[in-house]
């Protein structure tokens, strides 16, 4: 082909291209000028009306008064765990008082099997009958409301009695434990009177009463039941045994079909539902042949922590009863499973034990026994029997007998939960013979169905509403009764956490500090970040693993567990980490580096953390003023404190509970409450702020009342915080007129100082150059009334040098209206008509309301503060303009920030299992709803522990074995998973940029500008060029998965996962055997006295 034919082809293949459109071409000198003037006015009208300037010069003149000390981390954390020790000391001291109380009690009681005696049945006080009389058991109660048990109506005199619907309230048992305890009560109220702070004091009685103090009147659930038995609680199981290794054997033979196969599954939950984080478990199912229900846990065994039980549960729902039963097999495998474990010094190190759940046992398992467990008897067998039939019962007594266990016969679903725990009071054998009385402290739990749980969990910051108990059991201190071991129950009191945290002060730990703790197991006690609750509709409710949230799934930065490791192990000592702290739920990150400083809190299982971020946050400032000048600037009306800040004690005395943390810091002062007990260092820091931030009030009062410029109409309100939680502020509109009303009240938790955190506009202006203020809008999602935003909060740090050292004083702002921001905007983003355009390259004149222009106003974070077009506002740019958002994602003005949360909840998509069946047949469907009204309806009221105070962690679980019909009503269901998402983050050191974007047909201009003195960028982009090749940049949230080659590499991974045991301390104490104990006390048959209620729970069973 020649040189002319080429040419001809290349013109016409040119030809065929599509002209790229003319762009239109912005002017950089216009939008730098623009950004200036706009930048100026906004900066005139904040530091106008906010004062910054003047509290900035107040605490320059102070700065020769002032020191700057460094904070001594490692110094600080021993101190606070030194009293932290201190305070729980006095728990455990009077939970000792009660335990003597108790066994003396016990000892000098002769038991009565014809005793009568009226006590308070805490279901029944205070009701009459239709005659007005007080029923029996139920007599005058006197109760009334108590701020220290969260306004609850309480009997601080009495305690009363509490009974799960299945135990007899008359029963001679009962009716002696109960009159022997009464000598508990004095008890109560003297460890009140001595430890104020002292919450909920209780007996939990192995028979099945519940004695609590202050006395209370108890609420059935709306279906009439009492669920809540204190035997099956954490505090009560951990302080009855130690900890324990079990292998669950399930007999699924044929013969286990129907109302035996849903006994036995209904045994196994039970079982699992006693165990703990300080135990380990697995589970066998044998028939022909032996299986590990969970493939992947064969020959081990797992810590049975909430999510292994979990798993443990729906695989055990799954079982079906086939073919013949062979137990030698499956005896053997475990016998194995237990000898590896303790040969390798693995699992608890402590109880070893075999559950064989069957309906009969035939063949010569002697051997088995006689080669593994005889003559040392290391593991302890537990037998129950299935059903009715009696055949097999010597055999299956014959293998708990001989292998110091218990055997028990289970016919009914009614006997499950007496029969299973059995076996706590037999592994409780040792310790009671020994009379080791040792002190467990449980992992974090809620009250969280206290009457108003949900007022609660709305004031309260989420990490706060946690607790924990300290218990120790009771035991027969009778010589006749010793080699049995009786164990009469256990005494508990509950520490809530936040009384924990008052002992580590927020003042003392900077701006972005925090105390935290953590348990031997490496869960979560208290965190700023622990998120325990989840929203479902519009109701609060604790997550289905709130207490069993990880150290490292918090601190997530901690990618090696150095941290983890160290505080699991008890140790002293000091780690820096570079951490990504996100803020504002999530859309926003702060990048600091923090040192941890972490020691142990003797005599607990608990290790304490203390976090100073590097910089500023490691400094405290010391001011001095008198108190006459102080005392005077803190009865100004505008001043406030942090009401969860503790200045002063005010929750122990009843007549200083009314008042609040300023009232009682101005009645310190002025003497006129001379027992008031008050933090000395925290108040004279309040006054020399006080006396600093005075002159503030005259500022604004001023201009409030000269504010008459109409284009200045929109400022609605400054305000200020100092680092030692003082705040003022002042209105410039009407109190009717203001946009945000939740703003710096408790409505808003993160405008004001709280026990957690410093206030958001606090935080964000501290890690901002001093003197350049922060806007942050509300995004739509949050803004008040679900609307579009109305309001910007901006804030600018207050900073003092004293010798070198920068410390954060206070952070001062302004509330505006998002219109006159708008207003400024657009008034800015113009050039008049005469304009000289003669040195520009470009549009000129040009306007931002131009149709070929789209300009926008956003923050660091790319959220709009100001569009076009009204519906942007508050919504991330990215999701507006994709390609711009790419372009400068490309250029370096703006990064993607990775974050994670390990504590999310995602939805589970809605599977309906098999549809089509309830259609074939109408009597089908009703007999279906007949059995479900009559079994799983009334075992759901059961098993569900609704009214529980104490360790109600069922609550969330909503998964009683027998929930097959009522687990679809939602089609959506929350579960706890892991997720990735997207933070952008602007680079404050590239001040302007513009480029072209390639559109296919057109070129898009845009031009980026820093707006001084602020957190905001001008964006000014070509409005005519179509660019919506580019797809969006969103803030997606995405659930973390395994993503792999193949299912069957994926499926070994997530069991090598399963299988690996993150690093724990094992409990000091252990009981396993003591010589002296009466292995012959093995069992017989079950006696249970149970409700008519419980009676009819069988017969729908019969339907199945």
């Amino acid at each position: 082909m020649g040189l002319w034919a080429v040419s001809w082809m290349m013109l016409w293949l040119f030809c065929l291209l599509p002209s790229a459109r003319a762009q239109t071409k912005i002017p950089l000198e216009t939008v730098k000028s623009w950004a200036d003037a706009f930048g100026g006015e906004l900066y005139s009208i904040v530091t106008k009306y906010s004062g910054s300037l003047l509290l900035q010069k107040k605490y320059k003149d102070v700065e020769p008064t002032l020191k700057i000390k460094e904070v001594d981390g490692l110094e600080l954390v021993k101190k606070f765990s030194e009293q932290m020790e201190s305070m729980l000391r006095r728990k455990v001291e009077a939970v000792e008082r009660l335990v003597e109380a108790a066994e003396d009690a016990d000892l000098n009681h002769e038991y009565n099997s014809s005793l009568e005696f009226d006590y308070y049945n805490s279901l029944l006080v205070n009701d009459k009958d239709e005659n007005d009389n007080y029923v029996e058991l139920g007599d005058e109660f006197i109760l009334e409301p108590n701020e220290h048990f969260n306004n609850l109506l309480v009997n601080t005199t009495y305690s009363d009695i509490q009974l799960p619907t299945n135990v007899y309230n008359k029963d001679p048992d009962i009716l002696n434990g109960v009159y022997m305890s009464e000598a508990l009560n004095p008890i109560f109220v003297d460890n009140f009177e001595r430890d104020p702070t002292l919450t909920w004091q209780y007996f939990g009685s192995s028979t099945g009463f519940f004695r609590l103090y202050p006395g209370i009147k108890w609420l059935p659930d709306e279906n009439g039941v009492i669920s809540f038995d204190c035997r099956n609680r954490g505090w009560y199981i951990q302080a009855a045994t130690s900890p324990k290794d079990i292998v669950i054997i399930v007999d699924v033979s044929g013969s286990m079909k129907g109302l035996r196969m849903t006994i036995a599954k209904h045994t196994i939950i039970t079982i699992l539902d006693t165990l703990g984080e300080n135990d380990f478990v697995n589970i066998i199912a044998y028939n022909d042949y032996v299986h590990f229900i969970e493939p992947c846990f064969k020959g081990i065994l797992v810590q049975a922590d909430r999510d292994n039980r979990e798993h443990f549960k729906q695989l055990v729902d799954e079982l079906q009863a086939k073919g013949v039963g062979t137990v030698n097999k499956a005896l053997t495998e475990s016998f194995k499973i237990l000898r590896e474990f303790r040969d390798a010094g693995q699992g608890g190190l402590c109880n070893q034990a075999i559950m064989l759940i069957t309906d009969g046992a035939v063949e010569d398992y002697e051997a088995v026994f006689e080669k593994y467990n005889w003559p040392d008897r290391k593991v302890r067998v537990f037998t129950y029997l299935i059903g009715r039939e009696v055949t097999f019962a010597p055999n299956v007594k014959w293998i708990a007998c001989n292998n110091k266990g218990y055997y028990t016969q289970i016919s009914t679903l009614a006997d499950v939960q007496e029969n299973v725990m059995e076996y706590l009071h037999v592994l409780s054998r040792p310790m009671v013979i020994n009379h080791d009385h040792d002190i467990i402290w449980t992992e974090a739990y809620m009250d969280s169905a206290l009457p108003q749980s949900e007022e609660l969990f709305a004031s309260q910051a989420q990490s706060l509403l946690l607790m924990t108990t300290v218990a120790m059991p009771v035991f027969s201190k009778k010589n006749e009764t010793r080699s049995h071991g009786i164990l009469l129950g256990v005494v508990g009191s509950d520490v809530p956490l936040r009384e924990l945290l008052k002992l580590a002060p927020r003042y003392k730990l900077g701006v972005h500090g925090y105390a935290f703790l953590n348990t031997n197991n490496g869960y979560i006690l208290s965190h700023p970040d622990l998120r325990p609750l989840y929203k479902e509709g519009k109701k609060l409710k604790p997550k289905p693993n709130y207490n069993s949230v990880d150290l490292s799934e918090v601190e997530w930065e901690d990618q090696d567990e150095i941290l983890r490791s160290a505080m699991i192990n008890g140790e002293t000592g000091y780690l820096s980490m570079d951490v990504k702290v996100p803020v504002d739920k999530g859309k926003r990150v702060l990048f600091l580096t923090n040192d941890y400083f972490f020691t142990d809190i003797s005599g607990t299982p608990f290790s304490l953390g203390v976090v100073l971020s590097r910089g500023h946050g490691e400094y405290i400032l010391l001011g001095n003023t008198s108190v006459e000048e102080g005392l005077h600037d803190l009865l100004q009306p505008d001043l406030s404190l942090a009401n969860e800040w503790i200045y002063c004690i005010t929750d122990i005395d009843p007549d200083h509970r009314k008042l609040s943390q300023l009232e009682a810091v101005i009645r310190f002062l002025t003497g006129e409450e001379p027992d008031l007990e008050c933090d000395e260092e925290l108040v004279q820091e309040v006054l020399f702020d006080a006396v600093v931030t005075a002159p503030m009030e005259a500022y604004w009062t001023t201009l409030a009342l000269n504010m008459s410029v109409e284009s200045e109409a929109g400022v609605e309100m400054a305000f200020l915080g100092t680092r030692a939680g003082l705040m003022r502020s002042a209105l410039y509109v009407g109190s009717e007129k203001i946009s945000n009303r939740k703003f710096l009240t408790r409505k808003d938790k993160e405008s004001i100082f709280t026990m957690d955190h410093f206030p958001l506009w606090y935080r964000r202006a501290a890690e901002h150059p001093p003197g350049s203020f922060i806007y942050s809008i509300v995004s739509e999602e949050d803004s008040e009334g679900g609307g579009l935003p109305k309001v910007v909060t901006v804030s600018t740090a207050v900073a003092v040098s004293v010798d070198g050292k920068m410390g954060i004083a206070a952070a001062v702002g302004v509330q505006i209206k998002l219109d006159l921001l708008q207003r400024k905007f657009w008034m800015a983003m113009q050039q008049p008509n005469d304009s000289d355009c003669s040195a520009l390259d470009g549009a000129c004149p040009l306007s931002c309301q131009d149709d070929i222009l789209n300009c926008f106003l956003i923050d660091n974070n790319g959220f709009i503060l100001v569009s076009k077009r009204p519906a942007e506002t508050g919504k991330f740019f990215g999701a507006v303009d994709g390609s711009v958002m790419t372009q400068l994602l490309n250029m370096g003005m703006f990064r993607r920030v990775t974050m994670y949360d390990y504590q999310a909840m995602c939805k589970v998509p809605y599977h309906h299992h098999s549809g089509a069946r309830p259609l074939l047949s109408p009597i089908y469907a009703f007999l279906a709803a007949v059995k479900w009204l009559i079994s799983d309806f009334l075992i759901f009221l059961l098993e569900f522990n609704m009214s529980s105070f104490w360790h109600s962690d069922n609550l969330a679980d909503a998964k009683a074995v027998f929930h097959h019909s009522h687990k679809h009503k939602k089609h959506d269901t929350l579960q706890p998973c892991d997720t990735e998402y997207p933070v952008f983050v602007y680079e404050p050191a590239i001040k302007e940029t513009n480029g072209l974007i390639e559109c296919g047909d057109c070129q898009k201009m845009f031009v980026a500008q820093q707006i001084t003195s602020s957190n905001l960028l001008l964006l000014v982009t070509d409005a005519t060029c179509d660019c919506s090749v580019f797809p969006p940049v969103l803030l997606d949230v995405k659930e973390v998965k395994l993503v792999l080659n193949s299912l069957a590499h994926n499926a070994s991974v997530k069991c090598e996962r399963m299988r690996s045991q993150k690093l724990r301390r094992r409990p000091d104490t252990c009981h396993a055997f003591h010589p002296e104990e009466n292995a012959q006390d093995c069992g017989g048959a079950a006696e249970v006295s149970v409700s008519p209620m419980l009676l009819l729970l069988p017969l729908g069973l019969l339907l199945q």
